[in-house]
């Protein structure tokens, strides 16, 4: 079999990465955003949906509460119009993309879609705990497929002689991927990703139904608290044995500083669940510290499982459209 060629990213290529790139910016943004309209209590101080007030920019009635929910709102639209943007050219022009792309920009389009909607039953329908709880997951599952869209486009194209195509063969976990990691990286990067997530969604559960201040309160739904902190503990395991393996002598060192990113934010974001604890959720700035930490680990750990499963003959170049 011929030894495959790498061809830089196309022109066009290169602009769609930038944009997937602070795509995840502000998929983070929202996130962050988001958590701090609920620790401020503003999901409803839009009464109305999805305009706010019955206006655009409600400036009679602006406040605190008001501008989170009118920002977040904003901040949602924009990444709307930008995963729109990505979708529409990877089909006009997906002779000179990666083949992958229009499948994965659709998947995000319609994962923003159904987000839109669910922003719209957490007002409609007065929060919720399980809408408020999907519309958080949905969220940081966009934020994991937009950071491997970013690192599927800022990588290099492999153009064999013989495409390789169908499911990944035993012996094939050995070999190693386009940044010369072991195939399995991919995948201990993916467990520790879907782990995290797991949490995120306990993490949410437990905050849409304000489980912690009751259970200091009135020692009320405890069960969801106890949960939260049980399954820190594997999550955190798999997200520290990354950058341990890294470390390992001989391993390819682009992983490194992403795996050590990862052990970094883990680490900050235990530290921040004690802290929430300890304070017993009394400073809203640390609470919103301890989401956001948890939407920037999902994106360095989606990033990794990215770089770890990519595999050669996945792009299809039009050699016209090189830079």
């Amino acid at each position: 079999m011929a030894t495959p060629t790498q061809l830089p990213p196309s022109r066009l290529q290169r602009q769609l990465s930038l944009l997937s790139a602070h795509l995840v910016v502000a998929l983070v943004a929202l996130v962050g955003i988001g958590g701090a309209t609920r620790v401020m209590e503003a999901g409803l101080a839009c009464p109305d949906w999805p305009l706010c007030y019955g206006s655009l920019l409600p400036r009679r009635q602006m406040n605190l509460q008001v501008f989170l929910e009118w920002f977040h709102r904003l901040d949602a639209f924009l990444v709307g119009v930008a995963v729109l943007v990505l979708f529409g050219a990877s089909l006009l022009r997906r002779r000179g993309l990666p083949a992958w792309l229009p499948w994965l920009g659709g998947a995000t389009l319609v994962l923003v879609a159904g987000q839109g909607a669910l922003g719209a039953l957490t007002v409609t329908q007065l929060l919720p705990s399980g809408i408020v709880s999907a519309h958080l997951i949905t969220a940081l599952t966009l934020v994991a497929l937009a950071s491997g869209i970013h690192q599927g486009l800022a990588a290099p194209a492999e153009c064999p002689a013989d495409a390789v195509s169908g499911p990944i063969e035993p012996s094939e976990l050995l070999r190693p991927s386009v940044d010369g990691a072991p195939v399995w990286w991919g995948w201990l990067s993916g467990c520790a990703l879907t782990a995290v997530l797991g949490q995120c969604l306990l993490g949410g559960l437990m905050a849409s139904q304000w489980a912690a201040g009751r259970c200091f309160g009135s020692g009320e739904a405890c069960g969801w608290l106890l949960a939260h902190r049980l399954g820190a503990n594997p999550a955190a395991v798999l997200v520290l044995a990354l950058p341990l393996v890294a470390l390992l002598p001989g391993w390819p060192r682009r992983q490194l500083p992403l795996a050590l990113f990862a052990g970094a934010l883990v680490a900050l974001q235990v530290l921040l669940g004690i802290a929430s604890l300890r304070l017993t959720l009394a400073v809203p700035a640390v609470t919103v510290a301890h989401q956001l930490t948890a939407a920037l680990l999902v994106a360095v750990l989606a990033a990794l499982t990215a770089r770890g499963l990519g595999r050669p003959s996945l792009s299809v170049f039009n050699p016209l459209e090189l830079a």
